[in-house]
């Protein structure tokens, strides 16, 4: 009799105990994202593009890193270069998981923006930057994915045009899967702080 009380208080013991751990974790608050949070939206899922060295890339590629898609091109005179450095910031706040983070660029421009300038240019925000080039029709098919808009607007010159564009920055999360999207001038402090969350949620 007193073997089966004593079983019965640890049992009664061990449930108590899964129900203070189960209100621990409760406890932990879930991160509130500084982007606008995109999960589960029905557009900007994929993409199927060449890099500056002809290497045909898609998400599957970069299976279990966060992924940043930046849309621009290189004679962009504000949001683009801007943005990119922020990037870079965002990198370098991550330390040392900054290698499951990959920046791609999507130029919208791929008559003036050639494989080799595309490689300078992301060069110069981080070695391990890529962009991407498609043709005109595999842009239109691309930014229509991702509900990008572009438009050129014409200058001085045929060549001397400028584009007007989405300047937003989507992330994917290490499944693959669209998660955030960073609007222009969201600090990097902030969006660091959403790819660790999403870090996270893979560890």
């Amino acid at each position: 009799m007193r073997a089966c009380r004593r079983q019965v208080l640890v049992l009664a013991a061990a449930a108590l105990a899964a129900a203070a751990l189960a209100g621990c974790q409760k406890a932990v608050p879930a991160h509130k994202f500084n982007a606008v949070d995109l999960t589960g939206a029905e557009y900007a899922r994929k993409f199927d593009l060449p890099d500056f060295n002809g290497k045909e890339r898609t998400l599957a590629d970069f299976s279990g890193k966060v992924v940043v898609v930046f849309f621009g091109y290189t004679q962009c005179p504000d949001a683009c270069p801007t943005t990119m450095a922020e990037l870079a910031q965002v990198k370098k706040l991550l330390g040392a998981e900054s290698p499951r983070v990959q920046v791609l660029f999507i130029t919208v421009d791929p008559e003036r923006d050639s494989a080799a300038l595309l490689k300078n240019y992301v060069a110069n925000f981080g070695s391990d930057f890529l962009a991407l080039r498609g043709d005109t029709a595999q842009v239109k098919a691309v930014t229509r994915e991702f509900k990008v808009f572009y438009e050129k607007v014409p200058g001085t010159a045929p060549e001397n045009y400028t584009i007007d564009h989405t300047a937003g920055t989507y992330v994917f999360d290490p499944k693959g899967h669209i998660r955030l999207f960073a609007r222009n001038g969201l600090p990097p402090e902030q969006l660091a702080d959403d790819v660790r969350a999403l870090l996270a949620e893979s560890a």
